[in-house]
């Protein structure tokens, strides 16, 4: 008995120290540990939360061979702050350090919070909306153009979009615009510019997500393909030092474009792109803003699941 009770306050200790120090996957450990659940355990609790992950994945995160990346795995790691009765937001502070520690040097990322919150807010969006998974949309091309105004704001962007319906009565695209940290979502417009109309408009004023309606005026059959333009006016955040997209399924190709204002270049630019907001960045290629258009681009020819976008840094 007195081994037992010696093991136990090792173990808590061990728990302790890990949970002020980390890394994620040591406290993970120790955390489980301290409970005395096996994996399978963990994986039955996770289910009564609505979250699904494998005793693989669950193994693969305590011994470091693997990190929490997506969503729905980030959700995870919440559930299990619950059920091994651990403070709030220990293993995603944990996550966000190491997250940072992987991306010195780069600016404004997003943190794990932050990118759980704005999912959950734009799940809620999107059912208020009515719309679910891609809306039967399969992405062929998909180009944006960003400006950058005198103030370092994301002022506004414009994208053009081709997709091609999977299902029969696809007749609109709701539209997702994130704004820099401060911005004022209720008072971005949306411009519906060709072969579509704005419909309902939601958003969420703590994370500054907004998603839009935009309604084609008419009902696509399977294979049928379409084009569309919007626009979205923002210039209520402050300085702006990156503009990123996320893709959660592959597609066709990907272009952006940020266009600074001549009044305010930023003194360095690259691209880069992302397995998940977990992941470091990587791919990174220097773009140099040169010329009379001040503008930078990037292509990617084939959208994968991931992100990719521009960062910038202010002198």
């Amino acid at each position: 008995m007195r081994h037992a009770t010696e093991h136990a306050h090792l173990t808590t200790a061990e728990l302790d120290t890990a949970l002020r120090g980390g890394p994620f996957h040591v406290a993970l450990r120790a955390a489980i540990a301290a409970r005395g659940l096996p994996l399978q355990r963990v994986q039955h609790h996770l289910s009564r939360h609505g979250v699904k992950v494998g005793v693989t994945s669950l193994s693969y995160w305590q011994q470091g061979a693997r990190r929490p990346q997506r969503p729905e795995s980030l959700r995870a790691v919440r559930a299990l702050e619950e059920i091994l009765q651990l403070p709030d937001e220990s293993l995603i502070r944990l996550l966000a350090e190491a997250d940072g520690r992987a991306a010195a040097g780069r600016t404004a990322g997003r943190s794990y919070r932050s990118v759980i919150q704005a999912s959950g807010a734009l799940d809620r969006l999107r059912a208020e909306l009515g719309w679910s998974l891609d809306g039967g949309l399969h992405t062929l091309g998909h180009h944006e153009c960003v400006r950058i105004g005198a103030r370092r704001e994301l002022a506004g962007r414009e994208a053009h979009h081709i997709v091609r319906a999977h299902r029969d009565g696809a007749d609109r695209f709701v539209a997702v615009h994130h704004g820099d940290p401060g911005c004022r979502p209720r008072a971005i417009s949306v411009r519906a510019l060709e072969n579509c109309r704005t419909g309902r408009i939601r958003w969420d004023q703590d994370t500054g997500v907004l998603a839009a309606e935009l309604l084609f005026g008419t009902r696509l059959r399977a294979g049928d393909t379409f084009s569309f333009r919007y626009g979205m006016e923002d210039g209520t955040a402050g300085p702006s030092r990156e503009y990123l997209q996320r893709f959660g399924s592959p597609g066709g190709q990907y272009a952006l474009q940020v266009r600074f204002d001549a009044a305010s270049l930023p003194a360095r630019c690259h691209r880069f792109t992302q397995h998940s907001t977990a992941a470091p960045r990587s791919a990174r290629h220097e773009l140099p803003v040169t010329g009379p258009h001040h503008c930078v681009h990037m292509v990617e020819p084939r959208i994968r699941p991931g992100i990719v976008g521009i960062a910038w840094d202010w002198e």
